[in-house]
C-alpha cells in the first residue's frame, strides 16, 4: 500500500510538470494576461508557470547548490563547482549540474529503498543502502567533474611551453600583445588555445589585457601559467618582452621536463613491486617448510 501511494504520488507530480510544459493546458494568471498591456510589463509566454520544470528549477537550484557545496566540503574538495566547470569550458552551468546531480541522488535512492523492500536486510544493512546509495550517485558526478578539471589543467601544462615559445617570437616579430593572444587562439586547437579564446572575449567586454589574463591565472590556477601572466603584466613597462617570455618559455619547459622525468622514474619503481611480491611469496614458502620442519623436531624432542 505504501509502495502504491509513493508510485501514485509520483506519477500524479510527473504529470503535472508534463502537462505544464504544455501552453494549451496551463490558464496563466491574470498579472501574467494584463503583463504586455502594462507599462514596462513583459510578455506572459516568457514568464514560468506556477507548477513547471523551470519553476521547479528555480527553487531547487539554490538549495542543490548550496547543500552540493557543503557535501564537497566534507569530503574535501575545496574548489567551488562554477570554477571547475569554468575551467573545463562546460556549457552547463552549477546550477543545472547540482540539479542533475540531485537527480541521480533522488534516483539512487528510489532504487536503494526498492532494493530494501524487496530484500528486507537487517536494519543497519537497509539504513547503509539508502544513505550510501545516494552518497555513491553524488560521488561519482562529482568526480567526474573533478576529474575532467585535473585533466584540463595537465594538458594545459603540456601545451604551455610551446603556447609560450609561439608568444614570444609574435611579441618578437612587432605583434602587440592583443593581437598574439588572438592569433594563437585562432591557429590552437588544445586547451590553451580555448582559454586564450576566452581571454580575448573578456578583452573585446571591456577588461584590459592585465585583468583578463589575471582572469584567466584565477581559473586555471596552475603555476606555470601564474608566472607567465606575471611576465604578461609587464607588457606596457618593458620593452623586451619577447625576451622574458622566451626566457619564462625556457624555464617551464625544464619544469615540465623536470616533472616528466620524476614521473618515468617512479613508474619505474612502481614496476618492480608486482616483481618483488611475485619473488617474496615462493621465498617465503619455502623458507616456512624447513622452519616447520625444524619446529616440529625440536618440539619432538
Amino acid at each position: 500500500m505504501r509502495l502504491a501511494l509513493a508510485s501514485g504520488l509520483i506519477l500524479w507530480l510527473g504529470t503535472t510538470l508534463v502537462l505544464g510544459r504544455l501552453r494549451w493546458c496551463r490558464r496563466p494568471d491574470l498579472v501574467q494576461r494584463l503583463g504586455p498591456y502594462a507599462p514596462g510589463g513583459t510578455d506572459a509566454r516568457s514568464r514560468p508557470a506556477s507548477l513547471s520544470l523551470d519553476s521547479l528549477r528555480a527553487v531547487v537550484g539554490p538549495l542543490a547548490i548550496r547543500a552540493g557545496e557543503r557535501l564537497s566540503a566534507a569530503f574535501g574538495v575545496s574548489e567551488s563547482l562554477a570554477s571547475r566547470l569554468e575551467r573545463i569550458h562546460s556549457p552547463v552551468d552549477a546550477t543545472a549540474c547540482r540539479t542533475r546531480q540531485s537527480a541521480w541522488m533522488l534516483v539512487a535512492f528510489g532504487a536503494g529503498a526498492l532494493v530494501t523492500l524487496a530484500a528486507a536486510p537487517p536494519p543497519l544493512v537497509g539504513v547503509g543502502i539508502l544513505v550510501g546509495a545516494p552518497l555513491l550517485a553524488f560521488l561519482v558526478v562529482e568526480r567526474r567533474v573533478l576529474a575532467a578539471a585535473e585533466a584540463w589543467q595537465r594538458a594545459l601544462v603540456v601545451e604551455l611551453p610551446v603556447v609560450a615559445e609561439q608568444l614570444a617570437m609574435l611579441l618578437a616579430a612587432g605583434f602587440s600583445l592583443g593581437a598574439a593572444l588572438n592569433r594563437l587562439a585562432a591557429r590552437g586547437q588544445g586547451c590553451a588555445a580555448r582559454d586564450l579564446a576566452r581571454v580575448g572575449r573578456r578583452i573585446r567586454h571591456g577588461l584590459s589585457e592585465s585583468a583578463a589574463l589575471a582572469e584567466w591565472a584565477h581559473v586555471a590556477r596552475v603555476e606555470p601559467v601564474d608566472r607567465l601572466v606575471a611576465v604578461l603584466a609587464l607588457n606596457r613597462e618593458a620593452s623586451d618582452l619577447g625576451r622574458m617570455v622566451s626566457e619564462e618559455a625556457r624555464a617551464i619547459r625544464r619544469e615540465a621536463h623536470r616533472d616528466l622525468v620524476r614521473l618515468a622514474e617512479r613508474r619505474a619503481q612502481q614496476v618492480w613491486i608486482p616483481v618483488t611480491v611475485a619473488a617474496l611469496v615462493p621465498g617465503v614458502v619455502f623458507l616456512a617448510v624447513p622452519f616447520l620442519h625444524a619446529v616440529r623436531r625440536f618440539a619432538g624432542s
